[in-house]
């Protein structure tokens, strides 16, 4: 993975907003078999046109979009064995925190399905089935990268924390046995993304979400072993841990701080840490770093733009987040990312395409303003 050694550099959080035609083929070829080779074909050309676009821009690491992806987290139901569906059973989204209660009124109009959604039952052995998939995504992702001049290129996936966070457990005899069951079916998927020399980034906006739940420490506890147990045999330097607060447009008033979750951010053996820092509940959070230092050899990615407002980042204000940011971490420890994705399911869309796109420019631009202030 590489360091700001002479500028700062640039990237983001992974998911990408999906283009309507390439929505409209996947729906049709699961309705249609016959329509999925046109699905494929116009996956791979949406692919290289992301990565193409994402190059143009003038971002360092990039991402294939997670186009072939239903959503960010989601998708791994879609490529284990062991879960099944069960639309009788409602489970509440205690991730939403007690948010649910305080503003009611606002989720009751804006989010209905806060209420509860069907259980996702593990009723058997935990295997993984999805190699068909993710050989495909891997390998329109390296064929998209051959026609473009990008420093470093990542593949985002879920982590043992965020999978199945609607789960029910009913077959492991324990908590920790079903954590570490997720992690090693997830485990190739972390292999095959490093084994194919791209960079892995690890997803994990659920374990940040259920700090108000009894017992949260040594649940977040167990995920994190778990998701060590998964790495084992990667290098650290290959490894990019991403938290955020959850992408929905809620109030996040019951978000957990970050001073609460930082020591377990830190145990997770990555090489760098993508943490949101620019949405108008978290921003405050950089004078952490104050009185926490950032491990030896590692590298912080701050979100110094956010997908929780439609208003573009002045290229000023991205510099002045990275500024004070590499003042305390030293300035080659930090590269300028995103709070989180533009469109983690594959139907979402946090703001206009065309301003997700202004804000990676603004990204770019603040970065090199933030370079001359730092290399002066």
């Amino acid at each position: 993975m590489k360091r700001s050694t002479d500028r700062i550099r640039t990237t983001h959080t992974g998911s990408l907003i999906r283009p309507p035609e390439l929505l409209r083929l996947g729906e049709a070829a699961q309705e249609d078999p016959t329509k999925e080779a046109a699905y494929q074909n116009a996956l791979r050309n949406e692919v290289a046109e992301v990565v193409r676009k994402q190059a143009a821009v003038g971002l360092d690491a990039i991402s294939d979009g997670e186009f072939g992806k239903s959503s960010w987290a989601a998708y791994v139901l879609e490529r284990v064995s062991g879960f099944t569906l069960d639309r009788d059973r409602r489970i509440p989204l205690l991730w939403l925190g007690s948010d649910r209660e305080r503003f009611a009124d606002f989720f009751a109009e804006d989010m209905p399905s806060s209420g509860g959604v069907p259980a996702e039952v593990c009723n058997g052995p935990i295997t993984y089935t999805g190699q068909a998939a993710m050989d495909r995504d891997i390998a329109n992702f390296k064929a998209a990268l051959a026609t473009v001049s990008v420093d470093e290129a990542f593949l985002p996936v879920a982590a043992p924390a965020s999978t199945a966070y609607n789960g029910v457990n009913e077959y492991y005899k324990s908590d920790e046995e079903y954590a570490f069951a997720i992690a090693d079916a997830l485990r190739y998927e972390y292999r095959a993304i490093v084994d194919a020399g791209l960079l892995l980034q690890v997803d994990d906006a659920v374990l940040t979400h259920m700090h108000e739940q009894p017992g949260w420490e040594r649940w977040a506890e167990i995920r994190i072993d778990a998701l060590n147990h998964a790495l084992e045999g990667i290098p650290p330097d290959r490894v990019r841990y991403h938290i955020c607060f959850g992408s929905w447009h809620v109030p996040h008033v019951a978000d957990a701080p970050l001073s609460k979750l930082i020591k377990l951010v830190l145990k997770v053996n990555a090489g760098a840490y993508a943490i949101e820092a620019a949405n108008a509940r978290h921003e405050h959070e950089w004078t952490l770093w104050e009185n926490t230092k950032l491990p030896e050899g590692k590298i912080l990615i701050p979100g110094v733009i956010t997908h929780h407002t439609t208003v573009v980042e002045h290229p000023e204000l991205v510099a002045q987040r990275i500024v004070r940011l590499a003042r305390l971490v030293g300035r080659e420890n930090v590269i300028g990312g995103s709070d989180c994705g533009f469109a983690q399911s594959k139907g979402v869309q946090r703001v206009h395409p065309s301003i997700m796109w202004a804000k990676f420019e603004a990204l770019v631009e603040g970065a090199k303003l933030a370079t001359a202030q730092l290399w002066k």
